[in-house]
């Protein structure tokens, strides 16, 4: 008889995670929207947005060391609580202290705190879950993630458009403080490390090796690793930028149509991954191209309705359909190339392989942002040639990804024919 999931301590950081997470997502929602509708800036709405990105670059990889060496329940609960007090001065600081700098800084500090905490909860799942139950359990914790990324745009549209950013910040300050509490009745096993060496000195070694073994065992995975940075260039970071300015601003729609998009877009997202699930092994890295090919054919029609000047509800129509294929063939595409690297990567170094593979794609995103603010403000009236570009740029992407594909699942076919 297999051995229960939710016992006690598995089912509060499932709730505490339900909490914090939409808090997250409300507010990685409803301030970069803020920011836009004080300034109406779009090269600023890029450059602040691509800014709250380097946090979680850097964070990200020190992040999952630290969860290795610490008590992870504590992590949670000061990060929890950090995030609380962050959140509620913000809103005391807002009307207050100069706009731009306190919207830039807490989206900075929120960014980091999530690249930071989510190894935390990630590196307890083998310690809160019997060995033949850890599949579910972080098919439980993803799920949660998706959910918190499908309702947060949808809530915080709804109360930001109702009573404005204030409301927003108390609520998501309470379910930070909540989740917190929560989790401090949270019995996490630690066994206490002592390597001799600082965090900053075991980052970088375990960084270190990781490159290592890219560089000399699996380059092809490098070639991955450019390919994902690449998407996050062209792809990712329009999405993230334009989105708002398009619905918002070409189109001239209100904040729940802006949050209805985001929430079939996450929907798209979650789709993917439950294709994703049920395709199994037909999922080949060896056809993993298409999905970014099909990625690039989604940005045409987007472009061609703003060129076309259709109306502004048929317009979002398109914008948010294509959205929703987009997001599901990219989720495709990340599924298929996580599995990749983790057949290819001995279990010693899956988690610092993973790691890097985060670290370096999510260098791109900042650029990107940047870049589509600055573009999408010199081409106003002519946004539909933004996506157009983009989409010859993923088409490329995806002809280079087929060449990399092929090549890799050769190497992987030599290597198990050597291997029998």
């Amino acid at each position: 008889m297999r051995e229960k999931l939710f016992h006690r301590d598995f089912t509060l950081v499932v709730i505490g995670q339900i909490i914090s997470l939409l808090g997250n997502a409300v507010l990685r929602f409803v301030l970069p929207l803020y920011l836009l509708d004080v300034t109406g800036s779009r090269s600023l709405f890029g450059l602040c947005s691509a800014a709250a990105f380097v946090p979680m670059v850097v964070l990200t990889p020190l992040g999952g060391v630290v969860a290795d060496r610490l008590h992870k329940q504590r992590i949670m609960v000061v990060l929890d609580f950090f995030t609380c007090a962050l959140v509620a001065l913000t809103a005391l600081a807002l009307g207050h202290l100069p706009l731009v700098p306190v919207l830039v800084a807490a989206m900075m500090l929120l960014y980091g705190i999530s690249g930071a905490y989510q190894p935390a909860v990630q590196a307890s799942m083998p310690l809160l879950c019997p060995p033949d139950r850890l599949v579910d359990g972080n098919a439980v914790i993803n799920q949660v993630s998706a959910l918190s990324s499908l309702l947060g745009p949808l809530l915080g549209s709804l109360v930001y458009g109702a009573f404005g950013v204030t409301p927003v910040l108390a609520g998501a300050s309470a379910c930070f403080f909540a989740s917190a509490v929560m989790e401090l009745f949270i019995q996490i096993p630690h066994t206490p490390r002592h390597t001799g060496a600082s965090v900053w000195q075991t980052a970088r070694a375990d960084l270190a090796e990781s490159g290592t073994f890219l560089r000399q065992e699996r380059p092809e995975i490098l070639k991955y690793i450019a390919l994902v940075s690449a998407f996050n260039l062209l792809l990712s970071a329009l999405l993230v930028v334009s989105m708002p300015v398009l619905i918002k601003q070409t189109l001239g729609l209100g904040d729940t149509w802006y949050g209805l998009n985001q929430t079939a877009m996450a929907a798209g997202s979650l789709a993917g991954g439950l294709t994703a699930g049920l395709l199994g092994p037909r999922l080949t890295v060896r056809r993993s191209w298409l999905t970014l090919l099909a990625c690039g054919v989604c940005l045409i029609p987007m472009g061609l309705c703003l060129l076309a000047g259709v109306g502004a509800v048929a317009a979002f129509a398109v914008l948010t359909a294509a959205g929703f294929v987009l997001m599901a063939c990219a989720a495709l595409f990340t599924v298929t190339m996580l599995a990749h690297i983790q057949a290819q990567t001995p279990a010693t170094l899956v988690g610092k392989v993973v790691s890097l593979l985060l670290t370096v794609s999510l260098c791109a995103q900042p650029a990107g942002q940047a870049l589509y603010g600055v573009l999408l403000e010199q081409l106003a009236g002519g946004e539909g040639w933004v996506l157009l570009g983009a989409a010859c740029g993923a088409m490329i992407v995806a002809a280079a990804a087929r060449r990399v594909a092929y090549s890799a699942a050769s190497c992987s076919s030599r290597c198990m024919a050597e291997t029998s």
